[in-house]
C-alpha cells in the first residue's frame, strides 16, 4: 500500500488486470451464449432452475440465488416467459409466492447452450490454469466472496459456504508397494 492508503502502482495493475480479465471474459461468454439465442441474464437464471428439484423455485430464492434486486429479476422473468423459457405458478401453500419454473422449451434452451458456454469458460480460463493455480483462485475467491458476506451482513453473522469445496483434495496415488 501507498503511504496514503491508496493502491500502489503493483496493487493498480492487479485489479485493473482482474476487471479488465473479468469484463472481457463476460463478453466472451455473451457472444456465445448469444450464438444459442440466450443472452448472459437467461442463462444465469435458467442454471439454477435447471438445478432446482423439480426445476422450480420461489421468485424470492430465485433472487438470493443471483443476487439480482426485484425489479430486475422480475422484468427478465416477464422477458423470459414471453419466450416460453420460463413459467410463473402459484406457490403451494403461500397465496403470496410465486416459483418460477423451467418450462420444457428452456430446459431445451439451457442444454443446447451449456456445451458451448463450458467449452468457452474451459478454453479461455480454466485451462490456461495449472492445479496449483486452480487451488490458489479457488482460496482467493473464497475469501473475497466471505469477505462480502460480511461487510453485507456484519462481522460474525455471516460465514460463507456457497461453494466451498471441505473436501480434502485427491491424494496422489499410491505406488504399488512390493
Amino acid at each position: 500500500m501507498t503511504g496514503d492508503g491508496g493502491l500502489d502502482e503493483r496493487e493498480q495493475r492487479l485489479w485493473r488486470a482482474f476487471g479488465d480479465m473479468r469484463q472481457r471474459l463476460d463478453a466472451a461468454i455473451e457472444r456465445r451464449l448469444n450464438s444459442a439465442d440466450l443472452s448472459g441474464a437467461d442463462f444465469q437464471l435458467l442454471l439454477p432452475l435447471m438445478e432446482a428439484p423439480g426445476r422450480g423455485l420461489r421468485a424470492r430464492e430465485l433472487r438470493l440465488k443471483v443476487d439480482w434486486d426485484r425489479s430486475r429479476l422480475s422484468h427478465q422473468i416477464r422477458r423470459m416467459e414471453q419466450r416460453g423459457l420460463l413459467a410463473r405458478e402459484d406457490c403451494p401453500g403461500d397465496a403470496r409466492g410465486t416459483v418460477i419454473r423451467l418450462t420444457a422449451d428452456g430446459l431445451a434452451a439451457v442444454r443446447a447452450a451449456a456445451p458451448g458456454y463450458v467449452d468457452t469458460v474451459r478454453r479461455l480460463f480454466v485451462d490456461l490454469l495449472t492445479p496449483d493455480e486452480v487451488e490458489m483462485m479457488l482460496a482467493v475467491s473464497h475469501r473475497v466472496l466471505a469477505r462480502l458476506a460480511e461487510e453485507e451482513l456484519g462481522p460474525g453473522r455471516s460465514v460463507y459456504v456457497g461453494t466451498v469445496d471441505h473436501s480434502p483434495p485427491p491424494a496422489a496415488e499410491a505406488s504399488p508397494s512390493a
